[in-house]
């Protein structure tokens, strides 16, 4: 007995000894989110077979189907609509919440251009000529082109059709466009040059809002390839920024331009070479007095223009993917947290393209199959511990993002749940490039606990890395508890709509706002770089708009950024697994919470660029399609425009003088207006038109 009771003591503190041992190492813990998941939901959306998922395309409906079988099969509550009936063969229906979607346009019958011209010595009796052009070989109406029809309509040279006030520069100056066909130049005085004075102004669709403003009856844009079907301006496309322009724009061939002008195909082009360098060493006088004074291409006198186009609108399915699963407790569980990212891409390129070529599919691995396989995981982790949620949960997979956050948009103004539930939206959006622990955190202004909630889950977050075997960032950041540097990182202020400016969303020169980076000590997962902003250049911006305090997850830009090899081969699995769990500690963390975040104004800093604006005004345009004024959003708090009366809601109709159909419109107003200097600005409220009189701020 004594033998096997020292025997027993022998075991009992060789187990205990044992057991201290063990506790002192890390211990092996699997991640909650897996990285097989990850990759499998990523190669799958970022495959060839989906065609980079362009909204509108069956490309992203078969992203939308895989996304919605996903919730599905996890059980998610639907969140979707199916008020226009359930798709063809698709059991997933009740989960595909759908918005309008103009996909592309074709051509009408009634397209038409006639010229008639007279020669300089014929006699007065002599019949003028006529040219009828073939829609499609000699001439294309543009996408955004209204339809309409005119008749012998005087013509006028314009130069390049460029307005930029912030260079002195206006080809529209002593042209006496009014009333007549504007005929301009593709292109700017700068050539090919991407970062040159007219990256913005020079985009056709501000071309087109200068010629409006200039009472130009229609713009007529010169082709800058010899072969008209090389050039982009011939090819049919459309954008679902802005609407159409106002007036009818299109382009011509080389070859009917040089007719029209008495001259030859070589005469044209050595013509615009002079013209291009008289231009760039002389921007403030007009193009009238420039081939008046130095050059002969003249529009003949008796040169007029009947023209009528008609362009066919085709819509498409869109569709934003809602899966829900219901809080537990009895009182939270009307209070509903967003989880979004959107699953649309570029297609096969496009406007937004920054690709050598057209025509290669654009794979979206990082934007955004990142984000919305994260998503995923996410709603698979969360929906197996669905009874330890207080507060509901919404997954929202996106669609139109790239489009000018068309599907968030709608969201926010038809919500699964009463908007006013939603106490907090935390948005992905290329997430999965992660670089020496350098995680981006925009929105933290938005809330007065983000910041310190990023920062403990940091660290909470680092020590389960830890556990996991993750590496820790590169050593040399501070200490402290919450130590700063400055870095730069691109967004897009509240002023401009994505896409309006040529600027692309998240990797342009000159739109740049300082960040904190934030640490915690050396024992951190990720260096965090914190921007206050709600707005920015995803979906978080839409909710913002609409006071819901927002996170906006971001690991950088790449060289492969809306290019054909962002590929799911590229993707960094483990950074991505790491910040979807990341995340799950701030769902879990406002789960805890019996109170929700509390909403704040986020501190705006104002930023200089080249090619931006001199004045601030402070409006968050609306993205979606809009004919008949620029809709807002929301109105910055304490900027010129809340201080002159504009609200969230309001449609501007003029401004400065000008009438505003569009954006494009608004935007060209803009960039006359000088600060500290008041104008009008015609709204309609609720049906009612009012006055209102804005003095803008100067951007710092």
């Amino acid at each position: 007995m004594l033998y096997k009771n020292n025997l027993r003591r022998c075991l009992l503190a060789t187990f205990v000894l044992a057991s201290v041992a063990l506790a002192q190492q890390p211990v092996a813990v699997k991640h909650a989110v897996e990285v097989a998941r990850l990759r499998a939901h990523v190669t799958h959306l970022a495959s060839d077979k989906l065609e980079g998922r362009k909204t509108g395309t069956p490309g992203a409906e078969q992203a939308a189907d895989y996304i919605a079988a996903e919730f599905k099969r996890l059980r998610l509550a639907p969140g979707g609509n199916t008020g226009t009936g359930p798709r063809n063969e698709v059991v997933t229906s009740e989960y595909l919440q759908q918005f309008p979607y103009i996909a592309g346009v074709e051509l009408g019958k009634g397209n038409a251009i006639t010229l008639t011209m007279r020669a300089a010595n014929a006699a007065p009796q002599t019949p003028p000529a006529t040219l009828d052009l073939r829609a499609g070989e000699d001439w294309m109406p543009l996408g955004f082109s209204s339809n309409g029809k005119i008749e012998r309509a005087p013509v006028v040279f314009v130069g390049y059709g460029i307005t930029a006030a912030e260079q002195n520069y206006d080809d529209y100056k002593g042209a006496a466009a009014k009333d007549k066909v504007a005929v301009a130049l593709a292109g700017t005085p700068d050539g090919d040059n991407p970062h040159g004075k007219f990256t913005r102004s020079g985009e056709v669709r501000f071309k087109a809002a200068a010629a409006r403003a200039a009472g130009a009856r229609a713009l007529v844009l010169i082709a800058g390839e010899n072969n008209f079907k090389d050039d982009k301006l011939s090819r049919l496309a459309y954008d679902n920024a802005g609407g159409d322009a106002g007036i009818p724009v299109v382009v011509i061939s080389r070859q009917v331009a040089a007719r029209a002008s008495g001259a030859s195909v070589p005469q044209l082009a050595e013509f615009e070479k002079k013209f291009r360098e008289w231009k760039s060493s002389t921007q403030a006088m007009s193009a009238t007095s420039a081939h008046d004074a130095t050059l002969n291409l003249k529009v003949p006198e008796g040169v007029t223009l009947n023209l009528s186009t008609d362009i066919v609108r085709k819509n498409a399915p869109a569709a934003n993917v809602v899966g829900m699963l219901e809080g537990s407790d009895p009182r939270l569980k009307n209070e509903v947290i967003v989880v979004g990212a959107h699953y649309d891409h570029l297609g096969r390129g496009g406007r937004s393209s920054l690709a050598g070529r057209e025509g290669d599919v654009h794979h979206g691995a990082d934007d955004n199959a990142s984000g919305t396989a994260a998503l995923m995981e996410l709603a698979r982790v969360l929906s197996a511990e669905r009874a330890k949620l207080r507060r509901s949960v919404v997954f929202i997979a996106f669609g139109g993002e790239e489009e000018g956050l068309l599907g968030s948009s709608h969201y926010v103004n038809h919500s699964a749940r009463p908007l006013e539930q939603t106490v907090a939206m935390i948005n992905m959006d290329m997430v999965g490039r992660l670089r020496e622990g350098a995680l981006m955190v925009g929105g933290v202004g938005t809330a007065a606990e983000w910041r310190a909630l990023l920062v403990t889950a940091n660290t909470e977050h680092s020590n389960m890395a830890d556990a996991h075997g993750a590496s820790q960032p590169e050593a040399g950041g501070s200490s402290s508890q919450a130590s700063n540097y400055q870095i730069q990182m691109p967004v897009e202020t509240g002023d401009e709509k994505k896409g309006v400016t040529g600027d692309e969303k998240k990797n342009l020169a000159g739109k740049e706002r300082k960040m904190n980076v934030e640490t915690a000590g050396p024992a951190v997962r990720f260096n965090l770089r914190l921007n206050e902003d709600g707005f920015g250049p995803s979906d978080h911006s839409s909710f913002y708009a609409k006071r819901v305090p927002v996170l906006f997850f971001f690991t950088g830009s790449h060289e492969d950024y809306h290019k054909p090899s962002d590929t799911a081969d590229r993707i960094n699995y483990d950074g991505l697994a790491s910040i979807a769990e990341f995340v799950r500690l701030i769902l879990s963390d406002l789960q805890t919470s019996d109170k929700r975040p509390t909403f704040a104004v986020a501190k705006v800093e104002q930023t200089a660029r080249s090619t931006g604006f001199r004045v601030y005004l402070g409006t968050v345009p609306s993205y979606g399609e809009s004919t008949d004024g620029m809709n807002l959003d929301a109105v910055r708090e304490g900027s010129p425009a809340e201080k002159a009366g504009l609200k969230a809601g309001d449609r501007i109709v003029k401004m400065a003088g000008r009438d505003v159909r569009n954006v494009y419109d608004y935007t060209q107003a803009l960039s006359e207006m000088k600060a500290g200097e008041e104008y009008e600005v015609e709204v309609v409220r609720e049906g009612q038109r009012l006055m209102l009189k804005v003095t803008p701020a100067a951007r710092k």
